[in-house]
């Protein structure tokens, strides 16, 4: 009687496969470590979701052994349990954050929190510094109005001053000269200087002709002594 040859299709070989899946998770749980220390949660939640789903698809690539035959699991490594014919992937939870990694986090928001702090404190100073600007501009528009105020009075002073003077100097130039003399001999040298010197020369002359002598000396030489002074000849 011949013998029949085996006819059995070898089983594949799992080892190779295992070993690949186990490298695929903990390259997996290694970025998820490093990004759950730097990245905010929500970032991490994202992340740990996308990492399930590598987990799940890793499970799904790895062909199952055959029937009897133990699976090769690594500690730490995600464990498959069967429910009603369906497959569970069961996740191990995250190691918490190691204490190092909390103080650098801690030390990094309270670096945040005081150049915040320093921030808001220049913006509040700059915000003086232009209203405090404003005003001294506002208040050096008053000055130059105060001022351009104050010159126009002092024109106008003058204007009525030389008003005043051209009529009292347009009095004496009409009167004859003996009497316009008889008057400035006895008037104070502060109203007779600025008449006689608003006067027409000729009449100024004929005056001081009639007048005293010394009167008459006196009133030349502080007479030109002021125009001396305001022509600025020392």
């Amino acid at each position: 009687m011949m013998k029949r040859p085996d006819l059995r299709i070898p089983a594949p070989r799992l080892l190779p496969l295992t070993i690949a899946a186990m490298l695929l998770l903990l390259l997996v749980k290694t970025t998820g470590l490093v990004r759950a220390a730097l990245l905010p949660s929500a970032e991490q939640r994202a992340l740990s979701a996308v990492e399930q789903s590598v987990v799940t698809a890793a499970h799904a690539a790895t062909p199952p052994g055959p029937a009897g035959a133990p699976s090769a699991t690594t500690p730490g490594a995600p464990q498959a349990v069967e429910s009603e014919g369906a497959t569970k992937v069961t996740v191990p939870a995250e190691p918490p954050v190691s204490a190092a990694e909390r103080a650098l986090l801690l030390d990094l928001r309270q670096r945040k929190k005081i150049l915040d702090q320093r921030e808001a404190a220049l913006a509040a100073r700059e915000a003086a510094l232009d209203a405090a600007e404003r005003r001294i501009a506002g208040r050096v528009d008053e000055l130059k109005t105060l001022e351009q105020r104050l010159i126009a009075l002092d024109a106008e002073r003058k204007q009525h001053q030389e008003s005043s003077w051209a009529g009292l100097v347009k009095l004496y130039e009409t009167m004859r000269p003996r009497d316009a003399a008889t008057i400035f001999n006895d008037l104070d040298m502060n109203v007779v200087l600025p008449v006689v010197d608003r006067m027409k020369e000729a009449k100024a002359a004929a005056i001081l002709a009639a007048m005293q002598p010394e009167k008459a000396r006196q009133i030349t030489t502080q007479l030109a002594a002021m125009r001396t002074h305001e022509t600025g000849g020392g």
